[in-house]
């Protein structure tokens, strides 16, 4: 086995790889031995044919396919961890160079390197000042929102629609005078304020009282899931049926003892304390953005497409999965918003490019500070997650290979650079 390094522009690289002739034949071996079966040979029964008749019948070539996606995954991997200088940081693009019997497997792979970071002033940076302070009307808002959760629904029947009422109505729409399909519905619950339905559609049916017929005209966006729908002028005929409203229990003692608390001032004291604990960690976060980003436009990287590229397919996929958890597959998704994957993987490159800068300009701090995971946070770091996955941190810690342990001990030195930029950062 061998390989050539070839630099190329912008930290592309172009690998050649070598297996040698023997190790080719072994892989159209395993092909014949996968294959055999299936193959048809006058006067042979299924899986019995010599492997010589079938090529002399099919071609020399007719195992080459086979035995190359066995190869050069193989060789391909081989190579990168007996060259761990080679820094990775795509999928390679592959291209075969010499496929021949009794000669050597020849191979190219096109990938991307780890670009270099001229890392620019990352101490002292400024950053907005964010006001973390809880106002009394925030406290009173999520109050309304724990006491509407705890709420019980009520029909009126004696005034017009207001805010925040469900308003039970009929509809359907018209484009061009012309009804559409999706734009009918038959008892349908619209909470008032909820912006579920698109433009102004439910501010329309403020002040309407039930038996009203109301015509509502509203646009649809110019980026929309029914693209014949997109930028078009519909109209609503609707029908309102039904009036309801939430009626939230009264903030008293009795109701707060549900929750645990003796006094309703200790129940404003918890929330107060929880929204100074959101805001906080908001703001810790909008200053971490906002210092990175300035660290990135004071910095140089040269970071090749390929790198972008498949960070947007992890995102695409990550994205798969967390959807699959929820119970609907990328299909299923695809199908109902309109989204094909490119137009998806589009919208996550410039996620992807931003992930990609802030990972290599943290991982530039770590080696311009000399900052490592002490083996005392490591194992802390193990601990959190075996609570999680309700197991024993020894135990946890065995089952980590030493990748895992190298990724987590990575992670934890970048969050000490992030912990770094901000205690540094200069607020105004």
């Amino acid at each position: 086995m061998s390989l050539q390094v070839e630099n190329l522009e912008h930290n592309m690289a172009k690998l050649t790889i070598e297996a040698p002739a023997e190790e080719f034949e072994k892989a159209c071996q395993n092909a014949y031995m996968k294959q055999k079966s299936r193959i048809s040979v006058p006067g042979f029964r299924k899986g019995k044919a010599p492997r010589k008749l079938i090529e002399k019948m099919y071609g020399a070539g007719v195992f080459y396919e086979d035995a190359a996606n066995e190869l050069i995954p193989e060789a391909y991997r081989r190579e990168l961890d007996e060259h761990k200088e080679l820094d990775v940081v795509s999928r390679p693009k592959i291209d075969v160079t010499q496929i021949e019997k009794d000669k050597p497997f020849i191979f190219t792979a096109e990938v991307a390197l780890k670009p270099p970071v001229e890392l620019g002033k990352y101490k002292g940076v400024k950053c907005t000042k964010i006001d973390t302070e809880v106002k009394d009307e925030e406290i009173t808002e999520k109050i309304d929102e724990e006491r509407g959760r705890d709420s019980r629904t009520i029909t009126v029947e004696d005034r017009a629609i207001k805010y925040k009422d469900i308003a039970v109505i009929d509809f359907e729409g018209f484009v061009d005078g012309k009804a559409f399909d999706g734009g009918k519905g038959t008892d349908y619950e619209l909470t008032i304020g909820s912006h579920s339905f698109i433009d102004n559609f439910e501010d329309q049916l403020v002040g309407h009282s039930i038996g009203d017929d109301v015509d509502v005209k509203v646009t649809f966006p110019d980026e929309y899931q029914e693209k014949s729908l997109e930028g078009k002028e519909a109209l609503f005929k609707v029908k309102v049926k039904g009036i309801k409203e939430k009626q939230l229990p009264e903030l008293d003692d009795e109701y707060v003892s549900d929750k645990g608390f003796d006094t309703v001032d200790e129940y404003k004291e918890d929330i107060k304390k929880k929204l100074a604990t959101k805001k906080e960690n908001e703001a810790r976060a909008k200053k971490e953005d906002e210092l990175i980003q300035a660290i990135i436009d004071d910095s140089r990287m040269d970071i090749p497409e390929a790198m972008i590229d498949t960070e947007a397919d992890n995102l695409v996929e990550n994205f798969a999965r967390r959807i699959g958890s929820q119970g609907m597959s990328l299909d299923l998704y695809m199908q109902y918003t309109g989204m094909t994957i490119d137009r998806l993987k589009n919208q996550m490159t410039e996620q992807a490019k931003k992930n990609i800068e802030s990972r290599l300009i943290l991982e530039a701090i770590v080696n311009a500070e000399g900052i490592a995971a002490t083996d005392e946070e490591f194992d802390e770091e193990v601990k959190k997650m075996a609570e999680n996955y309700k197991m024993e941190p020894d135990k946890l810690k065995d089952l980590m290979g030493e990748e895992e342990s190298k990724n987590m001990r990575r992670d934890l030195a970048m969050q000490k650079a992030v912990d770094l930029i901000i205690n540094e950062a200069k607020e105004g």
